[in-house]
Formats: structure tokens, sequence, C-alpha cells
């Protein structure tokens, strides 16, 4: 396999001084955080992809000294993919979050130098949903409290504030992947379900739509969280809205830790207006395992904190071990960026030809008549080609013939526009 990669510049790409068009740069390295599935290890290593692993997170100084070198890089929540680093790493052609957000990943800047970003929207929808429901379960029963009691040595057998969770209302803010499927499950539990969502959404079964986040909290027994990571969700749920919700209703947030107000939460909790929580994501968190933990809300009565482990099944991070780093491979191999959440989506098929140029470049007009007169400036015959366009960022894939020789390669990535050219054959 060929591998050049480029980033915008005018000059001519620096690999090809040391690279000519049958010979094999280098093995694609691979940089793996924060303790992720085995499975895509396995996958990667596969297809001849060296693989380093890191149990814990890294900070912006030990992440670009770790990427010197390595093309792929694989991170859950903890590891920030900043501007700056993405710069000081040019190596760098493709993130994979192991997670469903990608807050964590600065996605413009990583389009901008021509790196491909991937998540994993659905594998571990499941697991947080279940979890979801089992807090709920345990907030109306008053679990946290006896289970406290009984370590304590109190025997505290009370039906007094203990309820079913059928015939309650759930409301769900946030009606994703998510948000929609803890909607079937908990009707299936017989609870009324109503939910809010910014984005003109369907509802599922008997969910009802309402109209604003106000008229749901005023109606809700539950109210649970299941809101992206975006900067505009910053503080998005704090003194106003616990101030809206039913008296005594119960809180969750299994979504994004910064989108709470936990000082608020906690006076409501003590005040009593606020029955229990369950809080999964925290505004900060320690970067591994064994590390302190301190929040505000520890030690109160019926309040469940986990760190952060909605979707921490083995089931759920086999899954998106899987997905995740099928993605990846598929970039490396075949230039596919299909479900890529920031460049263009392509979906491709083996390579047709005896190379593959994968060419990104700035939404621009006339690139594409200008990479098929370089190809035809220098005898080289197209195959198959497919393009895609997304926002500032075209992409397009072409499988040629043999003839692609240096020369066309040098014309292509001095080409006005130019993010990244890569060449696979």
């Amino acid at each position: 396999m060929v591998l050049v990669t480029r980033q915008a510049s005018s000059e001519a790409c620096p690999e090809l001084e040391k690279a000519t068009k049958c010979e094999t740069i280098a093995p694609v390295r691979a940089l793996l955080l924060e303790n992720l599935s085995p499975k895509a290890t396995e996958i990667l290593e596969a297809a001849d992809i060296s693989v380093e692993n890191h149990g814990g997170a890294m900070d912006e100084d030990e992440l670009i000294e770790a990427l010197q070198g390595v093309e792929l890089l694989g991170i859950r929540s903890k590891t920030q993919l900043t501007e700056r680093v993405i710069e000081a790493c040019p190596d760098l052609i493709g993130v994979g979050a192991f997670s469903i957000g990608t807050n964590q990943i600065d996605l413009a800047a990583a389009a901008r130098h021509g790196i491909a970003a991937f998540n994993a929207p659905f594998s571990n929808t499941r697991s947080v949903v279940e979890m979801a429901v089992s807090e709920m379960i345990s907030l109306t029963r008053r679990l946290p409290d006896h289970n406290r009691s009984l370590h304590e040595g109190v025997w505290s057998k009370s039906a007094a504030g203990a309820h079913e969770i059928r015939g309650r209302t759930l409301g769900i803010v946030g009606y994703g992947n998510i948000g929609s499927q803890l909607s079937v499950i908990a009707e299936a539990l017989g609870m009324n379900v109503i939910f809010y969502d910014s984005a003109e959404k369907l509802a599922l079964g008997n969910a009802t739509r309402m109209p604003t986040l106000e008229s749901l909290l005023r109606e809700a027994d539950i109210v649970t969280l299941h809101v992206d990571g975006r900067k505009g969700n910053q503080g998005f749920f704090g003194v106003e809205q616990f101030d809206a919700m039913k008296q005594g209703a119960l809180f969750l947030n299994l979504s994004r830790g910064f989108i709470v107000d936990i000082e608020s939460l906690k006076s409501r909790l003590e005040s009593g207006a606020i029955g229990g929580a369950a809080i999964d994501v925290f505004p900060e968190e320690p970067k591994k395992t064994g590390d302190p933990f301190e929040s505000p809300l520890q030690h109160m009565p019926n309040v469940i904190l986990t760190p952060h482990i909605g979707g921490s099944t083995e089931e759920a991070q086999r899954d998106i071990g899987i997905f995740v780093a099928t993605r990846l491979r598929d970039y490396v191999f075949h230039a596919s960026t299909s479900l890529s959440v920031n460049l263009p989506n392509l979906s491709l098929d083996q390579v047709q030809g005896s190379h593959r140029v994968a060419h990104l470049h700035e939404n621009i007009p006339g690139v594409l008549a200008a990479v098929n007169q370089v190809f035809a400036a220098h005898n080289v015959n197209i195959d198959a080609q497919l393009l895609g366009t997304r926002g500032e960022l075209g992409y397009v894939v072409t499988d040629v013939a043999s003839g692609l020789d240096d020369d066309a390669i040098r014309a292509l990535s001095s080409m006005p526009g130019t993010v990244r050219l890569r060449v696979l054959s």
C-alpha cells in the first residue's frame, strides 16, 4: 500500500521525496487511550496496523508527544483533541471517539487539517437506557436510603416514600437515539411518557411531545436528560429549570456533566424540592480509574452517583470497539468516510483500479474538473470516481489504472484548495 498525505500548503507533498508509487512508506500506527475494548486492537492489528494502548487519558502536552509519527488516535471522553494538538501532529489522519459524544474533539480543526473523525452513535444506546430505567426504579423505591441504612446496621423496612414507576410521568429531555429508546421501554413499563427536543422529532408509541421545556418540567414526576455535548448546552439546566420541576420530582443526568448546575441541584435536594437524583456525569472528571473524586452531591440521601458508566457494559464497549475501529481501518485502507462526523461521507467499494486517490479539498467550484485535468495530462485513465461535499469541504475519491507517477501525484498535491491528498494502492 502507498499512503501519501499532505496538509494544506502550496508546496508539493514532502513524502514524495522519499516514496515511489510502488513502495510502502511506513507501517500505519495507532494510539488507543482510556482502556478501549480489546476488540479495537484486534481489528486494527488484523489489518497490520501497529497499535499502542495506554490505560488513562492524556493532557495536551502528553498527547502531542505521543502522537508523533502516529496516524490513528482512539479516545473516549477524557482526552481532549484540541486545535493545538492537531496542529502539532501532522501525521494524524484519523481519530475515533469510542463513545456517542464528540465534544472532546475539535471537529472543525480536525476537518481543516484533513483528519477524519468517527464515533459510535448507536452502540451503547441500550446500555444507557437500561441504566436509566434501573435508576428510576431505585430512586422511586428509595433503594439508596435503604442500602445505606443496612450498611450502617439499621433495619429500615418501610413503605413510606416508596412508589411504583407504573403510572408515573417520565419527562425525557432530548429525544435522540437514547431518549427515544428509553421512551419505548418506559411506556412498556406502564409509564406516561412526555418529551422535549429542540429539533422536530417523531413521537414513538404514545409519547407526547411537549411544546416547551418548562411545560415538561411542570408535569414530569421524573426528569431525565439526554442532550448532546454541543457548547451551547453548557449550563443548560440550572436554577430556573429546577425551580420549574414538580415538588419531590426525581432528576437523572446520564448525558453531559457540564450541562447541569450541580450546586443548584444540591440545594434543591437539601430542601426536598427534588426528591432524589442519579448523576453519571460531572463537570470535572478524573482522568483515570483510581484517581480521587469529589462532588458536592456526595453523602446525600436518595442520590446515586456513578463514574460515567452509562455506556460501560462489556456488550456496549465490545460493540463500540468493533464499530469505531472498523471505521478507522476502512478509512486507512479504502479512504471510506462513511459515518464520519466531520468530513463528506462517501461509502466505497473495494479499489477498482491500480490506485485509489483520495483528495480532500476546499469546497470551491472547479476542483473536480481540475483533478480530472491532471489525470488526463498525465495519461491516467479513471476507472471509478465519487465526489461528496460537506460545508466548506469537498472529497473526491478516484480509482485509476496504472500510470500514476510521482509527477501526477505532485500536481494533485499542489492544486489550489487541497487540504489533504492520500494515495493508496
